[in-house]
Formats: structure tokens, sequence, C-alpha cells
């Protein structure tokens, strides 16, 4: 049998982690985050309601209400209606909706990506302090804040919750579904900036 070359390889060599990713293999936390940036999505604020610290007290002290700015919000089935929200494991949104099922969305507007900053800034204030003075209305069916002035409102109930990363990944049954008809369009979040739309 006659002695043929070895076939040679015209794929690139594997890459070494980045020394800041901590990823074994693959793509580096910046590159991710810069290709990611890219893709421009919604805003939005979740929100929900605190459970009283003693439900059998009237007379105690109530929970508080919480709200955290999120992009990763998605339609998932129209039937039944599904949304999916994903959030940051630990953070004070995901304890929240791993005790309290019942949450709202708050599709924001163009005007209010002060609203947005407000909820997404790091070293927060208390959340009593953040809803002082945004004018909202508490959800029929949740009891969470719906931010006035914004584009639609849901209401949902958890039904799933899983784990992805260092993210939770929150699947609700939406209960009720409004559009208030405000004004203007979407407040969006493109290459690390919000943004109007056009």
């Amino acid at each position: 049998m006659p002695n043929t070359p070895a076939a040679t390889s015209t794929a690139p060599p594997p890459r070494s982690p980045s020394p800041a990713s901590g990823h074994p293999v693959g793509v580096s936390n910046d590159e991710f985050r810069d290709a990611l940036s890219r893709l421009a999505a919604g805003v939005v604020l979740v929100t929900a309601r605190e459970a009283p610290l003693d439900p059998d007290d009237p007379e105690g002290p109530a929970g508080e209400d919480v709200g955290m700015t999120a992009t990763a919000f998605m339609s998932v089935s129209l039937d039944p209606p599904l949304v999916l929200v994903s959030v940051r494991e630990g953070s004070r949104m995901d304890d929240l909706l791993d005790e309290q099922p019942l949450w709202a969305v708050s599709v924001l507007s163009e005007s209010q990506r002060h609203v947005a900053g407000r909820f997404a800034m790091k070293g927060r204030i208390s959340d009593r302090l953040l809803f002082e003075d945004i004018p909202y209305v508490r959800g029929e069916a949740t009891g969470a804040p719906l931010v006035g002035g914004a584009l639609a409102t849901l209401e949902c109930r958890t039904e799933r919750r899983t784990q992805a990363g260092d993210h939770t990944l929150v699947i609700g049954r939406v209960l009720s579904a409004h559009v208030p008809g405000a004004d203007g369009g979407p407040l969006t979040y493109f290459r690390g900036r919000y943004r109007q739309l056009g």
C-alpha cells in the first residue's frame, strides 16, 4: 500500500481561555457581551410585592415592593399565554420570586429611561425609595406595581423556574394584559445604552 501524506487540518488551533473569562474553552466574557450588545432589546420593569412579615397580624408591617429593570424578557406561548424573564441568580428579585409566585411587567416607553436607569443601578437605595415618586397602580391579580405611562402591562403567575448558568429563567402564565394607550415608542437597549426606536 503506498504511503500517503497525513491529512492536514485547516481548522484553527484550540483557543486558550482569556484569563479574565474563567471559561475553559470558547468565548471570553468581553467577547460575549460585545456580540450580544448588538442585539437590540425592549426594556421592561419587573415588579413584585413582598408578603407581609406577619400575615396573621393586620397591623404589622407590610412587605415592600421590589422592582428590577430587564431586557431579557420574551413571549413564550400564546396558548396558554406564557412569558419568560431572566433574573440574576441570588438577586433580590430572584429570591423574592422564589417565594412569591405573583409578579408583573411594565413595558417601558421611550420617555421612561429614568425609570429603567433607577431600577438597574448598582448599589441601589431601598426599594421603598425607588418607587417613591413613580406613578403606579396595583395590579388586581398580583398586587404588584404597574407603572403609569407604560406601553403595556402584564400580570403573571410563575409556572416554572429553571437555573441557567448565573441566571434563573422564570416562566410565568399571563393573568392579565392591558395596553393603557400611552403615547410614544418603546424604550430599547442597544450597545450598552438606552435608546429610542428610529
